[in-house]
Protein backbone atom coordinates (compact mmCIF):
# COMPACT_ATOMS: atom_id res chain seq x y z
CA UNK A 1 0.00 0.00 0.00
CA UNK A 2 0.96 3.60 -0.94
CA UNK A 3 3.85 2.17 -3.08
CA UNK A 4 1.37 3.62 -6.27
CA UNK A 5 -0.80 6.64 -4.13
CA UNK A 6 -1.62 8.29 -7.60
CA UNK A 7 -2.74 5.15 -8.95
CA UNK A 8 -6.87 5.56 -9.51
CA UNK A 9 -9.06 2.27 -10.58
CA UNK A 10 -12.08 3.11 -12.88
CA UNK A 11 -14.99 1.23 -13.17
CA UNK A 12 -16.92 2.57 -16.34
CA UNK A 13 -20.77 2.07 -17.17
CA UNK A 14 -21.55 2.67 -20.67
CA UNK A 15 -24.83 1.13 -20.66
CA UNK A 16 -27.22 -0.92 -17.88
CA UNK A 17 -25.44 -4.30 -19.30
CA UNK A 18 -21.99 -2.70 -20.78
CA UNK A 19 -19.15 -2.21 -17.91
CA UNK A 20 -15.51 -1.94 -18.60
CA UNK A 21 -12.51 -1.37 -16.48
CA UNK A 22 -9.27 1.28 -16.75
CA UNK A 23 -6.28 3.01 -14.78
CA UNK A 24 -6.04 6.84 -14.34
CA UNK A 25 -3.66 8.95 -12.37
CA UNK A 26 -4.92 11.53 -9.70
CA UNK A 27 -3.13 14.66 -10.77
CA UNK A 28 -4.95 17.12 -8.74
CA UNK A 29 -7.29 17.21 -5.64
CA UNK A 30 -9.85 17.36 -8.17
CA UNK A 31 -8.46 15.47 -11.44
CA UNK A 32 -7.97 11.84 -12.83
CA UNK A 33 -6.20 11.70 -15.92
CA UNK A 34 -6.92 8.52 -18.39
CA UNK A 35 -7.32 7.37 -21.39
CA UNK A 36 -10.42 9.14 -23.94
CA UNK A 37 -10.84 5.57 -25.29
CA UNK A 38 -11.81 4.64 -21.74
CA UNK A 39 -14.59 7.21 -21.09
CA UNK A 40 -16.10 8.56 -24.47
CA UNK A 41 -18.70 6.40 -24.34
CA UNK A 42 -19.58 6.38 -20.42
CA UNK A 43 -22.80 7.15 -18.74
CA UNK A 44 -20.90 6.74 -15.70
CA UNK A 45 -17.64 6.26 -13.95
CA UNK A 46 -16.80 4.86 -10.37
CA UNK A 47 -13.38 6.24 -9.41
CA UNK A 48 -11.58 3.94 -6.52
CA UNK A 49 -8.60 5.76 -4.99
CA UNK A 50 -6.15 4.71 -2.52
CA UNK A 51 -6.72 1.31 -3.31
CA UNK A 52 -4.67 -2.04 -3.94
CA UNK A 53 -7.05 -4.37 -4.43
CA UNK A 54 -9.74 -3.84 -7.11
CA UNK A 55 -13.28 -2.04 -6.21
CA UNK A 56 -12.23 -1.71 -2.11
CA UNK A 57 -10.92 1.54 -1.87
CA UNK A 58 -9.99 4.45 0.94
CA UNK A 59 -12.40 6.51 -1.31
CA UNK A 60 -14.79 5.57 -4.12
CA UNK A 61 -16.71 8.36 -6.11
CA UNK A 62 -19.23 7.93 -8.60
CA UNK A 63 -19.62 10.84 -11.79
CA UNK A 64 -21.78 11.03 -14.80
CA UNK A 65 -20.73 11.80 -18.27
CA UNK A 66 -21.02 15.37 -17.35
CA UNK A 67 -17.76 15.33 -15.35
CA UNK A 68 -15.29 13.62 -18.16
CA UNK A 69 -14.01 15.70 -20.68
CA UNK A 70 -12.37 14.37 -23.65
CA UNK A 71 -9.73 15.92 -25.93
CA UNK A 72 -11.65 17.56 -28.61
CA UNK A 73 -9.27 16.39 -31.35
CA UNK A 74 -9.66 12.53 -30.07
CA UNK A 75 -9.74 10.08 -32.69
CA UNK A 76 -10.76 6.84 -31.67
CA UNK A 77 -9.86 5.53 -35.41
CA UNK A 78 -6.11 6.64 -34.50
CA UNK A 79 -6.26 6.58 -31.05
CA UNK A 80 -4.56 10.57 -31.41
CA UNK A 81 -5.06 12.59 -28.55
CA UNK A 82 -6.43 9.42 -26.29
CA UNK A 83 -6.73 11.58 -23.53
CA UNK A 84 -9.39 12.51 -20.51
CA UNK A 85 -9.86 14.39 -17.79
CA UNK A 86 -12.08 12.99 -15.24
CA UNK A 87 -13.73 15.82 -12.57
CA UNK A 88 -13.98 14.47 -9.09
CA UNK A 89 -14.88 16.13 -5.54
CA UNK A 90 -12.18 17.41 -3.71
CA UNK A 91 -10.20 14.63 -1.71
CA UNK A 92 -8.06 14.91 0.85
CA UNK A 93 -4.94 13.97 0.24
CA UNK A 94 -2.94 10.94 2.42
CA UNK A 95 -0.05 7.96 2.74
CA UNK A 96 -2.21 6.30 -0.11
CA UNK A 97 -3.63 9.30 -1.97
CA UNK A 98 -1.29 11.77 -3.88
CA UNK A 99 -0.85 12.74 -7.28
CA UNK A 100 1.47 11.71 -9.50
CA UNK A 101 4.46 13.84 -9.63
CA UNK A 102 4.19 15.11 -13.31
CA UNK A 103 7.83 15.70 -15.55
CA UNK A 104 8.62 19.63 -15.73
CA UNK A 105 7.10 21.75 -18.85
CA UNK A 106 11.22 21.84 -19.99
CA UNK A 107 10.98 18.12 -19.87
CA UNK A 108 7.96 17.35 -22.32
CA UNK A 109 9.97 17.08 -25.31
CA UNK A 110 12.06 14.47 -23.92
CA UNK A 111 12.25 10.91 -25.45
CA UNK A 112 12.95 9.16 -22.63
CA UNK A 113 14.90 6.57 -24.84
CA UNK A 114 16.41 3.90 -22.64
CA UNK A 115 14.45 4.96 -19.06
CA UNK A 116 13.14 2.91 -17.12
CA UNK A 117 9.56 3.39 -16.45
CA UNK A 118 7.05 2.10 -14.02
CA UNK A 119 3.18 0.92 -15.11
CA UNK A 120 0.73 -0.19 -12.61
CA UNK A 121 -3.06 -1.48 -13.18
CA UNK A 122 -5.06 -4.20 -12.65
CA UNK A 123 -5.70 -5.03 -16.01
CA UNK A 124 -4.94 -8.82 -17.51
CA UNK A 125 -2.14 -10.63 -16.05
CA UNK A 126 -2.20 -12.95 -19.46
CA UNK A 127 -3.06 -13.41 -22.83
CA UNK A 128 -5.17 -16.05 -21.33
CA UNK A 129 -7.08 -14.36 -18.71
CA UNK A 130 -10.85 -13.06 -19.12
CA UNK A 131 -11.07 -10.63 -16.32
CA UNK A 132 -8.72 -8.38 -14.62
CA UNK A 133 -7.18 -8.89 -11.80
CA UNK A 134 -8.55 -8.07 -8.17
CA UNK A 135 -4.77 -6.92 -6.58
CA UNK A 136 -2.61 -4.09 -8.23
CA UNK A 137 0.18 -5.26 -10.25
CA UNK A 138 2.96 -3.19 -11.69
CA UNK A 139 5.85 -4.01 -13.84
CA UNK A 140 9.10 -1.74 -15.02
CA UNK A 141 9.37 -1.37 -18.72
CA UNK A 142 12.44 0.02 -20.84
CA UNK A 143 10.93 3.26 -22.80
CA UNK A 144 12.36 2.93 -26.52
CA UNK A 145 12.62 5.06 -29.16
CA UNK A 146 9.44 5.50 -31.32
CA UNK A 147 11.31 4.54 -34.60
CA UNK A 148 11.54 1.00 -32.96
CA UNK A 149 7.67 0.14 -32.45
CA UNK A 150 6.08 2.61 -35.40
CA UNK A 151 6.55 -0.35 -37.71
CA UNK A 152 4.14 -2.29 -35.57
CA UNK A 153 1.37 0.35 -35.75
CA UNK A 154 -0.01 1.55 -38.70
CA UNK A 155 0.41 5.10 -39.71
CA UNK A 156 -0.62 7.69 -37.40
CA UNK A 157 -0.70 5.94 -34.71
CA UNK A 158 3.28 6.89 -33.28
CA UNK A 159 3.34 10.52 -33.23
CA UNK A 160 5.80 12.60 -31.34
CA UNK A 161 4.06 12.66 -27.89
CA UNK A 162 3.56 9.19 -27.40
CA UNK A 163 6.25 7.17 -25.30
CA UNK A 164 6.79 3.48 -26.43
CA UNK A 165 8.13 1.07 -24.12
CA UNK A 166 9.94 -2.41 -24.55
CA UNK A 167 7.73 -5.71 -23.79
CA UNK A 168 10.94 -7.80 -23.58
CA UNK A 169 10.16 -10.67 -21.95
CA UNK A 170 6.44 -11.14 -22.07
CA UNK A 171 6.23 -8.35 -19.14
CA UNK A 172 3.81 -5.75 -20.75
CA UNK A 173 0.46 -3.52 -19.68
CA UNK A 174 -2.65 -5.39 -21.05
CA UNK A 175 -6.52 -5.05 -21.15
CA UNK A 176 -7.66 -2.69 -18.23
CA UNK A 177 -4.78 -0.88 -17.79
CA UNK A 178 -5.63 1.57 -20.18
CA UNK A 179 -5.77 5.00 -18.83
CA UNK A 180 -3.29 4.38 -15.84
CA UNK A 181 -0.03 5.80 -15.09
CA UNK A 182 3.27 5.49 -16.33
Amino acid sequence: PGQFPYQVGLSIEADEYTYSWCGGALIAQERVLTAAHCVDEAESVTVYLGSTTREVAEITYTVTKDDITVHPTYNSATFKDDIALIKIPSVTYTSTIQPVKLPDISSSYSTYDGESAYASGWGLTSDYESYVTNHLQWAVLKVIDNSKCSPYYYDGVIVDSTLCTSTYGGISICNGDSGGPL
